[in-house]
C-alpha cells in the first residue's frame, strides 16, 4: 500500500470515529428524567374559598415531597375575573404545561381536581396528552381521574362523605350535599352517589345546581320523611360562589331561602370537600396512579 492510500484510509477511519463518537458516548447514558405535578382545579374567585386548594396542595406535597408542585385553573373566567379583581395570575392548564417544559419537566402527572368526569375533565385530558412526547418538550404525561370516575370510586367517596358532617346533626335532620351538575353523561355520578348514601343513612341526599337531581327533586322526600331540619353542604372541592351564594345566600332563589319557604330549618356549612383530608386522600390515590404511571410510558 503506497502512503497517499494509506493517509486516505487512515482519515477516513479517523472521520467515522469522530463521527460516531457522539452516538457512543450517549448509548449506556440515559437522562434523569426530571419529574413534576400539575393540580388542575376549576379555580375560584373567593379569596376565603381557597383554603381548600391550599390544603389540598399541603397533602400533595406530603405525599410527594421531592416533587415540584405546579397549579392551573382550567376556568378562563375564573382566570380572567382574579386577574381583574386581585391581579393575580393562575395559568390554564396548556399555559403551565408549556411553562414546565420550558423549565425542563420531562415527565409530568396532571391532577384533576374536579369532582366528576365531565368536560371540563374532558379539556383537560385532552391539553396534557397534546403535550405527550412533544420534542424538546415533556416526554411523558399522565392523566390522574377526577374525585368520581368509576364504581369503586363512588363507594370510597359514599365511606367518606359522611365523616365530613358535623357531629351535632341529629339522625333525624336531612343533609343535602349540593354538586354542581352538568348536561355531560358524567352526572351519572351524582345520583350513583346519592344511592350508595341512603343505603348508609336515608336521610343523606345529593342534589345539582345544573344537573339531575335538583333541589326541587329532593324536597317531596324531605316532607315525605317528616324532616324538620335540613344541613347544607357543598359536594364541590372548594366553597366559592355556588356554595356561598346559590346554596348559602339569602336572596330568594337560593338553596337556603326555598327550604325556608317550604318550612324547613336550615344550616349551612361553608366548607369545600378540599377541606378534609379524607376526602383529599381520594384525590391523591389517584395522582399516585397517574405518577406511578409515569414510568411505564
Amino acid at each position: 500500500m503506497n502512503r497517499s492510500r494509506f493517509l486516505r484510509l487512515l482519515l477516513a477511519v479517523t472521520l467515522v470515529l469522530v463521527l460516531s463518537f457522539p452516538a457512543f458516548a450517549g448509548h449506556g447514558h440515559v437522562e434523569t428524567p426530571k419529574k413534576g405535578i400539575l393540580l388542575v382545579a376549576f379555580g375560584t374567585s373567593v379569596p376565603e374559598a381557597r383554603v381548600a386548594l391550599d390544603n389540598i396542595g399541603e397533602e400533595v406535597a406530603k405525599a410527594f415531597p421531592n416533587t415540584e408542585i405546579r397549579w392551573a385553573y382550567s376556568a378562563a373566567m375564573i382566570r380572567n375575573k382574579i386577574k381583574k379583581t386581585e391581579n393575580m395570575i393562575v395559568p390554564s392548564p396548556a399555559t403551565a404545561l408549556a411553562q414546565m417544559g420550558d423549565e425542563g419537566f420531562t415527565h409530568v402527572a396532571v391532577q384533576s381536581l374536579h369532582t366528576i368526569p365531565g368536560q371540563e375533565f374532558s379539556d383537560i385530558t385532552k391539553t396534557a396528552l397534546a403535550f405527550d412526547g412533544m420534542p424538546k418538550s415533556i416526554s411523558h404525561v399522565t392523566v390522574g381521574t377526577p374525585l368520581l370516575n368509576s364504581p369503586a370510586d363512588v363507594e370510597a367517596v359514599a365511606k367518606v362523605l359522611p365523616t365530613t358532617i358535623p357531629a351535632e346533626r341529629k339522625k333525624d335532620e336531612a343533609v343535602i350535599f349540593m354538586g354542581h351538575g352538568t348536561h355531560d353523561p358524567g352526572n351519572i355520578y351524582y345520583p350513583g352517589l346519592a344511592t350508595y348514601l341512603q343505603e348508609q343513612d336515608s336521610n343523606i341526599f345529593v342534589g345539582t345546581v345544573e344537573g339531575y337531581p335538583t333541589l326541587d327533586n329532593i324536597i317531596p322526600s324531605l316532607k315525605a320523611k317528616g324532616i324538620k331540619k335540613v344541613w347544607l353542604m357543598p359536594f364541590m372541592s372548594v366553597a366559592g360562589d355556588h356554595a356561598r351564594n346559590d346554596m348559602a345566600g339569602d336572596e330568594d332563589d337560593s338553596w337556603k331561602s326555598i327550604l325556608k319557604k317550604e318550612g324547613f330549618k336550615v344550616q349551612t356549612v361553608i366548607k369545600g370537600t378540599g377541606e378534609f383530608d379524607a376526602v383529599v386522600a381520594l384525590w391523591v390515590a389517584h395522582l399516585k396512579e397517574a405518577f406511578t404511571a409515569l414510568d411505564s410510558k
